[in-house]
C-alpha cells in the first residue's frame, strides 16, 4: 500500500486510508510526460510510487521542487481551492504516481471530520515545508536579501551588492 508510505496517512483510521485508496488511480508516465502545466485546471492530486517529477514555475521553467521520495505529495493546488496549478509538473524518469481526482479525495476528507482534519494540517505542514525550502532556495541562490512586507504574503527580493 503506496499510500501509507506518504507521511500525509500516517496514524490514520485503516478505513479511511482504504476508501482513500479506492479512489485512487495508478498511472505511469514516460520521461518528458506532463502532468499538469502552470495554469491548467488544478483537477489532481498525485502520490509518487516511483520515478522523478520536477515541479517548475515560469516560461523559463526555473525549477521549485523535486518529487523523488515513494510517498511524496504534489498537486496539492487542487485540494486547496486554487483553480489552477501553481507550477508544472514533468517526468524526469519512469514515473509510477497514484492519482486522486481532488473533489472525490476532498469529499472523503469532508465525511471523515477527525481523519480529514488531520489529512489538511499534515497538507497545511506540507505546504509549509515547501514554503520554507523556497525562502532557502532564494536566499542561496541569489546571495539576496529576502524581506516580509507586512501582512501582504509578498517576499521582496533584491540582488546582494557587488
Amino acid at each position: 500500500m503506496y499510500i501509507q508510505q506518504s507521511e500525509l496517512f500516517w496514524g490514520m483510521n485503516r478505513d479511511f486510508v482504504k476508501e482513500v485508496m479506492n479512489i485512487a488511480e495508478k498511472e505511469s508516465y514516460k520521461i518528458g510526460d506532463f502532468l499538469f502545466r502552470e495554469g491548467d485546471p488544478a483537477t489532481n492530486f498525485y502520490i509518487l510510487i516511483k520515478g522523478r517529477v520536477k515541479l517548475t514555475i515560469g516560461e523559463t521553467g526555473q525549477m521549485v521542487h523535486i518529487v523523488d521520495r515513494a510517498g511524496e505529495a504534489f498537486g496539492w493546488s487542487s485540494l486547496i481551492e486554487r483553480d489552477v496549478y501553481s507550477a508544472s509538473g514533468e517526468c524526469k524518469q519512469e514515473t509510477i504516481l497514484q492519482k486522486f481526482d481532488s473533489r472525490a479525495l476532498l469529499k472523503l476528507v469532508e465525511e471523515d471530520l477527525v481523519n480529514g482534519l488531520i489529512f489538511m494540517k499534515r497538507l497545511a505542514g506540507l505546504i509549509g515545508k515547501r514554503l520554507i525550502w523556497s525562502y532557502k532556495m532564494i536566499t542561496s541562490s541569489s546571495q539576496a536579501s529576502v524581506s516580509m512586507t507586512g501582512g501582504t504574503s509578498r517576499i521582496e527580493v533584491s540582488e546582494a551588492a557587488a
